[in-house]
């Protein structure tokens, strides 16, 4: 196994690696670090969340970084207000010791647009961003991208379900032909496909990490069969079961989540809901108590989920299936982060087996039926 300093990454950016108590290179690091740092190349990564991209993408996105240039050198595009704040937090942490300073600036909806105008002004270097509020600054003139070296497009799947593509593809005529584009994404969806046959060079390198298995191999996929009006009491007595253990419960719509969570902090559980009507601050507030472990069980919609990195996650329960197989995908990868194990587990009622064999079929994975 190659070390960091092996791969080409700078010393003082090991050192800020090892102070996060990243030691050794994951899969993807190992083989994504080299070819970005060496050679001027289009990428295609096909990886799930929780192996190491932010890293790989980052530590030679900031080593190609010239901080004598303030202009801004690279854009990273990411789905969701969440995702945007961890990459520009993981980028900060890994510049600790640099001499020179690198400065990136987050860029999203949800907060004062005057704000981020006024951070744009000082020198950045980079910007993270979410392709909404993007588009809302590039077209007022506030934010210039044209001379960008590099775009990176992060969970580029999540970013197309969540009804970016038109932003997207707006975004990316605002760039010049000269840009290398990192494309990260968990699945290869038709939609993904055509932004990388329109916008990427054919010699574009790619990287895949467990290509054998779409979905995590820590995970244990579980199903229960039990009826609508059981299911909250066996929800109770599983999360019962757990003991201290924290997870996250799916639902299908907004206001099911709402309910669910009513009904089990009813029942006295450590229990906040995210969706997408919430207040934004009323969101953060959520996302911070279940980061720090105040919270035990968060009840959420696909799309709240999203951009979710909360490290120890034991399980996934879906209370309801997803429609789409990706969304599967997604919501069981919220557990079994950096090499741990975690169980996702569907309740299933009468009817809903099928669907449990296309899964199966679909993403190559094999489920167990549990009792309680």
């Amino acid at each position: 196994m190659s070390t960091f300093l092996e791969l080409g990454v700078r010393k003082d950016f090991v050192k800020g690696l090892k102070e996060l108590g990243i030691k050794h290179p994951t899969e993807i690091q190992e083989i994504a670090i080299p070819i970005l740092l060496h050679s001027k190349t289009d990428l295609i990564g096909l990886a799930q969340t929780g192996t190491g991209k932010t890293a790989a993408f980052g530590l030679p996105l900031l080593q190609h970084i010239d901080t004598a240039n303030p202009e801004i050198q690279t854009l990273i595009l990411a789905p969701t207000r969440e995702l945007v704040q961890q990459i520009q937090k993981q980028l900060f942490k890994f510049t600790k010791y640099c001499d020179a300073k690198i400065f990136s600036e987050g860029v999203y909806g949800g907060e004062k647009i005057e704000r981020q105008i006024n951070s744009l002004k000082r020198t950045t270097h980079i910007v993270v961003a979410t392709p909404g509020r993007l588009l809302d600054l590039i077209e007022r003139g506030d934010i210039n991208i044209k001379n960008i070296s590099t775009l990176v497009l992060d969970e580029a799947d999540e970013m197309l379900s969540m009804g970016f593509k038109q932003d997207l593809n707006r975004i990316l005529k605002y760039t010049n032909g000269t840009r290398n584009t990192w494309l990260f994404s968990a699945t290869m969806p038709e939609e993904i496909k055509k932004i990388i046959r329109t916008y990427m060079s054919v010699d574009a390198a790619r990287v895949e990490v467990n290509k054998d298995s779409l979905v995590n191999a820590n995970i244990t996929h579980q199903y229960i069969n039990t009826t609508i009006k059981d299911k909250v009491d066996l929800l109770s007595k599983l999360i019962e079961s757990r003991g201290t253990e924290r997870g996250i419960v799916f639902c299908r719509t907004k206001a099911g989540t709402q309910n669910l969570a009513t009904a089990l902090k009813d029942r006295g559980f450590s229990v906040e809901a995210l969706e997408g009507d919430m207040q934004q601050r009323e969101r953060e507030k959520v996302m911070r108590s279940f980061k720090k472990g105040n919270l035990q069980i968060l009840v959420s919609t696909d799309v709240s989920a999203r951009g979710i990195d909360v490290n120890n996650l034991a399980f996934v329960i879906h209370h309801q299936l997803p429609d789409h197989n990706d969304y599967y995908t997604h919501r069981s990868g919220r557990t079994a982060r950096a090499g741990k194990t975690g169980v996702s587990l569907a309740l299933i009622i009468p009817g809903e087996l099928q669907r449990i064999h296309e899964l199966r079929k679909a993403l190559g994975i094999q489920f167990k039926e549990v009792y309680l």
